[in-house]
């Protein structure tokens, strides 16, 4: 038995007006609890951060919103191609920044220590290239008191697959209650640009990489799956027995335990060697 595709898409459907009106507010809510009236994001060209872009938008206004595009010399040039489309339909400013220079000076470096293998260097090196991300996005923070806004969906963050201190990095995220299949569903509410509906979902770490081929299934064989185990609370046996890929809940289920450590904040001891609660309210 296999799971019923049409169930689950209609349990992974969302009212994208109603969804979108809700994330506009936050955005605007999180912006001015900070602070600060302006935001910077990076602009893949991807749809992930196409949809925070538009949402940012929509919530401040072009003008408030100011996008990075930071590619790499081994970038799709179509990545550079979408991210300006997006940028030129909304009528923003927008800065590009090639992070080619330092992330190949690193390592070209005698001090930087040889990769075991090609795998790992590729891992590496995307690493390293989404934490230079990062540091240009606070750096332009801090220079045009912008804060930093997270483009990265529930899949990604349940399974891991982000950059500690690289594209995880942010004041506030307001994707991460979406699942990938949901981000596109707002994206085609919102009109993103064909070209990204179309494509296929990647990382651009390196020519030809999707974000599918890494993670071994499509994102709605991911995505219902994570459905049952973490919405509906559903051990992972049972999920299985409904008809799930075995394989697929047992991956899944490994990734969320390996990298839970990626979705909280530093654990800090207290001198008595109990967890330290920095985050807390302190009643004043």
């Amino acid at each position: 038995m296999s799971p019923n595709p049409d169930q689950a898409a209609a349990a992974l459907r969302i009212d994208a007006p109603a969804v979108a009106a809700r994330l506009t507010e936050f955005i605007t809510a999180q912006t001015r609890a900070a602070g600060f009236e302006r935001l910077t994001l990076g602009l893949s060209g991807g749809l992930d951060s196409a949809v925070a872009y538009y949402l940012a938008v929509a919530a401040l206004g072009p003008a408030a919103v100011y996008p990075l595009l930071l590619p790499y010399r081994q970038s799709s040039p179509d990545s550079l191609t979408d991210a300006l489309a997006c940028v030129e339909a909304l009528g923003g400013g927008h800065t590009i920044a090639d992070i080619s220079p330092q992330v190949d000076a690193y390592f070209d470096a005698p001090t930087t220590p040889p990769a075991a293998d090609r795998d790992a260097d590729l891992l590496r090196r995307g690493n390293k290239m989404a934490r230079e991300r990062m540091a240009i996005l606070f750096d332009h923070s801090a220079a045009q008191r912008a804060l930093v806004m997270g483009t990265s969906n529930k899949t990604e963050l349940l399974l891991g697959y982000g950059t500690l201190h690289g594209d995880l990095a942010c004041a506030f995220n307001p994707l991460a209650d979406l699942y990938k299949t949901q981000v596109r569903a707002l994206a085609a509410h919102l009109q993103l640009p064909q070209a990204l509906l179309d494509k296929p979902p990647s990382a651009d770490l390196f020519p030809g990489q999707t974000d599918e081929a890494q993670l071994g299934w499509s994102y709605p064989e991911l995505d219902a799956a994570l459905h049952c185990l973490v919405d509906e609370q559903q051990p992972p046996e049972a999920v299985a027995a409904a008809g799930h890929d075995p394989a697929l809940v047992e991956h899944v289920v490994r990734l969320m335990r390996a990298y839970r450590f990626k979705r909280r904040l530093p654990t800090y001891a207290r001198a008595d060697g109990q967890p330290l609660d920095f985050d807390r309210d302190w009643g004043w």
